[in-house]
């Protein structure tokens, strides 16, 4: 049986909702909208160096599809290194991060089930003015720690360094 809200699609290469959004690219491939609250799909492009702060998703599972570049993922306290074509699954409930690798940016396919990182996505991000990675600049951390609290995300550490 299907919802019949939901309508197939597709986005082409260059389609979908840009953000600038912690020094990272996103652009939304698939919203809460459109599959029923069922996953969010974003395409993620993240500068070579680039880490996300040490935290958790309450509700969501979070699984990358690594497209270009390579990284370390860091889960309940596994390191797995990837690089193009490695899927990765981070299980809802379970601390994690990741470190870009240097020499290069990293380009995933991120899905998140149930559907919602869009909404924390756009409520810390900016509007994207180019289809690029935005210029470097400063992460309020109260704000972002605020946001995330109020879309079931836990910050518990800062990003990694190495």
């Amino acid at each position: 049986m299907t919802d019949a809200a939901i309508r197939p699609f597709v986005r082409r290469e260059a389609e979908g909702e840009n953000l600038w959004f912690l020094g990272s690219l996103v652009t939304v491939k698939a919203d809460g909208a459109a599959t029923g609250g069922r996953v969010t799909v974003v395409e993620f492009v993240n500068p070579p160096g680039f880490a996300p702060p040490v935290h958790r998703h309450l509700a969501e599972d979070e699984m990358f599809y690594v497209i270009s570049g390579t990284a370390e993922f860091r889960c309940a306290g596994e390191v797995f290194p990837v690089g193009p074509g490695d899927f990765v699954l981070l299980p809802a409930g379970l601390a994690h991060t990741f470190l870009v690798g240097a020499d290069e940016p990293l380009r995933t396919l991120q899905i998140t089930a149930p559907a919602g990182f869009e909404r924390f996505a756009t409520e810390v991000g900016q509007p994207a003015r180019e289809r690029r990675l935005p210029d470097p600049g400063p992460v309020d951390p109260a704000a972002l720690g605020h946001a995330a609290a109020r879309h079931g995300i836990e910050l518990l550490g800062p990003p990694p360094t190495h």
